[in-house]
C-alpha cells in the first residue's frame, strides 16, 4: 500500500465526490452535500499521511474497500 500525501488525498476525495468546504491554516475540510461527514485532511508541504490517519480517513469517506 503507497500512502499519499495530503495533496494526493485531496484529489482522490474530489474523484469521489467530495468538495472542499474550506481551508483552516494546511487543513483542508471535505465534505459531501446531504451528509454530516466533514474530513480534515492535513496537507504539509508534501509529506506522506501517516498511516493510521490514513487508514482512518479511508474510513470515514468510506474507500476502505478499494
Amino acid at each position: 500500500m503507497t500512502i499519499p500525501t495530503g495533496k494526493e488525498f485531496c484529489k482522490q476525495l474530489e474523484q469521489r465526490g467530495w468538495s472542499l468546504r474550506r481551508i483552516e491554516g494546511s487543513h483542508h475540510i471535505y465534505g459531501q452535500s446531504g451528509s454530516i461527514v466533514r474530513i480534515s485532511v492535513p496537507v504539509h508541504a508534501n509529506k506522506q499521511l501517516k498511516l493510521g490517519l490514513y487508514k482512518h480517513l479511508r474510513k470515514l469517506a468510506e474507500m476502505e474497500n478499494e
